[in-house]
C-alpha cells in the first residue's frame, strides 16, 4: 500500500475531481470545504469518522447527506488507488432525503425581474428562464455554441456532458448581438460563482424572493405542462436521473385541475 501523504492526499483527490471527472470548480470547492471539517482526513480512523458524523447531527438533512457523499467518495478513491486499506465511513449509514417539489418562478416574476435588467444580467436570466440552463452553464456559454440557423444551443453541463437545447426566437433576440465571445458578458466569461452572486443581487434588487435555479424550474414545469414527453425534457435539462425530471410532472400535472373541477360539481 502507498503510504498516505498527510499533506497532499486530499489535494490529489480534488485534482482528480477537477481533471479526470471534470467536475465544476464550485463542486470541487464544496468537497474541499467538507474535507476541511474532518480532523486529519488522510489518516482518520473509523472512530474519528463516526465522532465527526455525530458532531454533524445538528445540520440540515440535505447538508449532512451531501457531506456524507463527499467523504465517502474521498475514501472510495483512496481505496481504489491504494492509498488506504480500509474505508472508515463503512458504518455511516445513508440518509433518506425526501425529494421536494420544485418552486418555479412565475411568469409575472420573470417579467418583473427582466424589467429591471439589461446587458449581461438580462441575458443570464433569459438563459435560465427560457433555456433552462444552470447558472454555471449560462456563465460559460459561448457564441461558438449558438446555432442561429437551426435555433440550437450546445450546452456543456455537469460532468462535461454536452446536450442540445432549443433556442426560441424570444431567447435569441434577448441574447443578440453575436459578439463572438461569451454570450452573457460579450467578452471574457465570469465564473459561475460571480454570476450567481450578481444574479442574487439583481433578484434582491427587484424585490423578489427567487433563486436563479427557480428560473430553470419554470422551464421544466412549463415544458411538462405543455405535454412534452419526460424523456425529452430530461435531455433538454441535462438530467442524469429520470426521477429528477419527474418532479416537474408532479408540479404541472393538468389532470389535477380536471380532478379539482370534477369533485366540485
Amino acid at each position: 500500500m502507498t503510504a498516505p501523504d498527510p499533506t497532499g492526499l486530499v489535494a490529489a483527490w480534488l485534482d482528480h475531481l477537477a481533471t479526470s471527472r471534470a467536475l465544476s470548480p464550485q463542486t470541487v470547492a464544496t468537497y474541499a470545504r467538507t474535507l476541511r471539517t474532518l480532523p486529519h482526513p488522510e489518516t482518520a480512523t473509523r472512530a474519528d469518522l463516526e465522532a465527526w458524523w455525530h458532531e454533524r447531527s445538528s445540520l440540515a438533512l440535505t447538508t449532512r447527506a451531501n457531506e456524507r457523499s463527499a467523504v465517502r467518495q474521498f475514501y472510495s478513491w483512496c481505496l481504489t488507488y491504494d492509498h488506504r486499506e480500509d474505508d472508515p465511513t463503512r458504518r455511516i449509514e445513508p440518509l433518506k432525503v425526501p425529494r421536494g417539489l420544485p418552486r418555479p418562478a412565475s411568469r409575472d416574476d420573470v417579467i418583473r425581474l427582466l424589467s429591471t435588467l439589461d446587458g449581461p444580467m438580462r441575458r443570464a436570466v433569459c438563459l435560465g428562464a427560457y433555456g433552462g440552463l444552470r447558472v454555471a452553464e449560462a456563465a460559460f456559454l459561448s457564441w461558438a455554441d449558438i446555432d442561429t440557423e437551426h435555433h440550437r444551443m450546445r450546452v456543456t453541463g455537469k460532468g462535461s456532458k454536452v446536450r442540445l437545447v432549443g433556442l426560441p426566437p424570444l431567447l435569441l433576440d434577448s441574447l443578440l448581438p453575436d459578439t463572438g465571445g461569451n454570450v452573457v458578458t460579450g467578452e471574457r466569461a465570469w465564473s459561475a460563482a460571480v454570476l450567481q452572486q450578481r444574479a442574487n443581487r439583481a433578484i434582491q434588487g427587484a424585490g423578489l424572493d427567487l433563486t436563479f435555479h427557480q428560473l430553470r424550474h419554470r422551464f421544466g414545469t412549463q415544458a411538462t405542462a405543455s405535454g412534452v414527453p419526460l424523456l425529452s425534457v430530461m435531455r433538454a435539462m441535462g438530467h442524469a436521473d429520470p426521477s429528477s425530471t419527474a418532479i416537474y410532472a408532479a408540479t404541472s400535472d393538468a389532470d389535477l385541475d380536471v380532478i379539482a373541477e370534477a369533485v366540485t360539481r
